[in-house]
């Protein structure tokens, strides 16, 4: 599946910004976690039996029943909440709502998507790895088999949303897809059969030769000929235009690479995460927290921190991965600390007490006019999983 050109490294063309090590001290992660904590303790009761909506509104998140692709960036959060403290009212809540992952696993309810990937690793797969629940992986398994029903074999592709026949939306794969095949990765590793993770690794390479670009940027959506298997055009959903590259988008590549890699040990992958990221950091502006669409690098366009926090947790996975040897080891890292500092500096909810979330100035869907400056709870989530990371040598749910 290689490509039919090569992909470019434009490398880190600001090196020396990130030579500098930031002031993300032991101390300062757990201020950070403490007023996450706080938040949490502030939702736990009103999100037991219901979740946030995707976004805020007035910065205000809508308690909704599990229906959406999102619920899981809570019970995940919830989750972290119970690995860093210990505290069993986290695990209760957690343990809870995974009665509602299996209800809406068995009764297939808004199931016809993606990101059942999202939604049973920071719920089902994350409670079986920390509790040894026999329930959280059979609800684990259950949903990766769901997963494998939008896996078609002749494109290679897991289709993102529809049936295979939508008229909209047939043969479309999404860069978002990369973070939801660790669920089926996962389900071959505890089941032992191989399918899954061969239908993982074949979409991955799959995005990799059709949805990133000769210059590193990223299609948000890419349409496969399901019957053929021939490639036919990248189009967004969620950016300002089908050229240009959404910022969310890019920092699901810059995470969802390295995932698979992990699984597959395809040095390819940890090559293709570097061009990717490179492309993200070099149209950051000064405060690190990208634009909502990196075709913006100043201006009144609205910022997305949500994409900031997702590419902190790609590029402190990525830098992983990298040997020491490597100069772009400590500049990922150290990029991720000024992303993660400036978020905890400049854009939590700590002056907007009525806010029930923790981000602010995120940007769900921008040209659908959704949650634009509003707090996204993948945005909480993710934010909440890189000071984590931070802080200790944290065992992925991923």
């Amino acid at each position: 599946m290689n490509q039919v050109y090569q992909v470019r490294n434009e490398g880190i063309r600001h090196a020396a910004k990130y030579e500098q090590t930031p002031a993300v001290t032991a101390a300062f992660c757990d201020d950070a976690i403490s007023y996450i904590l706080k938040k949490i303790d502030e939702n736990l009761e009103t999100f037991t039996h219901q979740y946030p909506a995707p976004a805020s509104v007035n910065n205000v998140y809508p308690a909704i029943d599990n229906v959406e692709w999102t619920s899981s960036f809570w019970t995940g959060m919830l989750w972290l909440a119970y690995e860093v403290t210990g505290d069993e009212k986290y695990r209760k809540v957690a343990e809870i709502q995974l009665e509602s992952y299996k209800e809406r696993v068995d009764g297939r309810i808004h199931t016809g998507t993606h990101d059942l990937g999202f939604l049973y690793t920071l719920s089902s797969v994350a409670g079986y790895k920390l509790t040894n629940s026999e329930e959280a992986k059979e609800t684990g398994i259950k949903a990766a088999d769901l997963l494998m029903e939008r896996y078609f074999e002749k494109a290679g592709i897991i289709q993102a949303w529809g049936g295979a026949d939508d008229p909209e939306n047939g043969g479309r794969m999404i860069i978002d897809c990369c973070m939801n095949l660790p669920l089926l990765y996962w389900a071959s590793e505890v089941t032992g059969d191989q399918k899954y993770a061969d239908a993982a690794y074949t979409h991955v390479k799959m995005a990799e030769k059709y949805i990133i670009r000769e210059d590193a940027s990223s299609y948000h959506t890419f349409f496969m000929d399901i019957y053929t298997g021939e490639p036919k055009y990248g189009r967004t959903v969620q950016g300002y235009s089908d050229q240009s590259c959404w910022a969310r988008g890019q920092a699901w590549g810059i995470y969802g690479f390295p995932l698979s890699y992990i699984y597959t040990g395809d040095n390819g992958l940890i090559d293709l995460a570097k061009k990717v990221a490179n492309y993200f950091i070099n149209r950051l502006p000064e405060d690190d927290v990208a634009y909502w669409d990196l075709v913006f690098t100043s201006g009144p366009e609205e910022r997305d921190s949500s994409s900031a926090a997702i590419a902190a947790c790609g590029l402190l996975e990525l830098a992983k991965h990298l040997p020491l040897t490597d100069p772009d080891k400590r500049l990922y890292e150290n990029a991720a600390m000024s992303m993660v500092k400036s978020l905890a500096d400049h854009y939590t909810s700590v002056d907007v007490p009525e806010s029930n979330g923790v981000l602010l100035h995120a940007v769900y869907a921008k040209p659908h006019d959704k949650g634009i400056d509003e707090c996204n709870i993948w945005g909480d989530y993710y934010y909440f999983e890189a000071l984590v990371r931070l802080k200790k040598d944290w065992a992925l749910y991923w």
